[in-house]
């Protein structure tokens, strides 16, 4: 396996806490670009990473960062906008001056976080940015992209937002309720991003990346109620009732829980296509969504363990129970000896 010297752009986010560690055993050597220092300090102790606190956004900034590097991985998403034109900024105009950037300092290789169901079609502006993005990293040479599901494990803000809300409320009303997921392990992705740096096979292409399991939203709130040993009710709302719903949300103020984006992307199932059954290998395709897929002589996600096998979120899903912070503070003391 050979060593890189790799670039990482929104490394200090919830995938990235993941993805380093891996890489930094595979003995790459990795440098983290970061608007703030602070967010990515649990990041130094591991060996040959460098922060470097920049604007990501500033063409020169960004060519400064791909000098004398193997590979960019390319991290950065968000999933609310906090004024309009956010999702453009972050989406399609970062990768198209990350794609000058690389191709200015000579690096042959990029790898992309898009998302599952990231389609130009689509009412949500989250899911037309993401596809607009991807068709950019696409057209040029050297670029890989992924396109996870809805990421689950410990750090996320999904099932970890839903186990919050779960301790603090007995009924849930519950929009988009019947839409469908297959959550994937974060330690699955992480395991594809740096499985594909040593596979040339993986160039040109882009994957789905799901678990083996699919689940209804309202599903998952349950599973997560019976996982922290709560009795909670969930109501699930109509069409109509939902997008009112997710209107309201939109307007409280602080984080964001949901949006009316949210809700027009939960319109479309997001789920692995021609998963068999409920899911097939991890998929990749070059060419346009509507094509014919085929898998990559076996599952590039997942790899990282004996058999190749994507995790359940069943599994694991034991995590939530130790989201708090009393729990949390208790596992830093006996990690630290006290």
């Amino acid at each position: 396996m050979k060593s890189h010297n790799i670039c990482v752009l929104g490394g200090g986010g919830f995938v990235g806490s993941h993805l380093l560690p891996l890489l930094a055993a595979r003995g790459h050597r990795i440098r983290v670009a970061t608007s703030r220092r602070e967010r990515c300090k649990h990041l130094l102790v591991l060996p040959g990473v460098t922060v470097v606190e920049t604007n990501i956004h500033d063409p020169a900034a960004l060519r400064t960062l791909c000098t004398d590097m193997d590979a960019i991985i390319n991290l950065v998403g968000i999933l609310h906008e906090r004024q309009p034109g956010d999702f453009e900024r972050a989406h399609v105009e970062l990768p198209r001056k990350l794609l000058a950037a690389c191709l200015a300092c000579g690096v042959p290789q990029l790898l992309h976080m898009s998302a599952l169901g990231a389609q130009a079609g689509s009412k949500s502006r989250y899911q037309q940015t993401k596809a607009a993005g991807e068709s950019l990293v696409l057209a040029a040479a050297g670029a890989t992209v992924f396109r996870p599901s809805v990421i689950f494990g410990p750090g996320d803000h999904f099932l970890t937002m839903f186990a919050k809300l779960l301790r603090f409320t007995s009924v849930v009303p519950l929009a988009g309720a019947h839409a469908r997921f297959q959550p994937v392990f974060v330690g699955d992705v992480a395991c594809a991003f740096a499985d594909a740096l040593d596979r040339p096979e993986a160039i040109a292409q882009r994957y789905d990346l799901c678990g083996p399991d699919i689940y209804t939203l309202a599903e998952l709130l349950r599973l997560t109620a019976t996982t922290l040993g709560l009795r909670r009710t969930v109501l699930p709302l109509g069409d109509t009732a939902s997008y009112w719903f997710a209107r309201l949300m939109e307007l409280k103020p602080g984080a964001k829980i949901m949006t009316r984006d949210n809700f027009y992307a939960m319109q479309c199932d997001n789920v692995c296509t021609g998963a068999q059954p409920p899911c097939g290998p991890l998929k990749s395709f070059a060419g346009p969504p509507q094509e014919r897929l085929g898998p990559l002589g076996g599952r590039l996600g997942g790899v990282c363990r004996a058999g190749g096998t994507t995790t359940s979120l069943a599994s694991v899903i034991g995590y939530l129970k130790e989201s708090d912070p009393r729990r949390a503070y208790m596992a830093f003391r006996s990690r630290a000896g006290r």
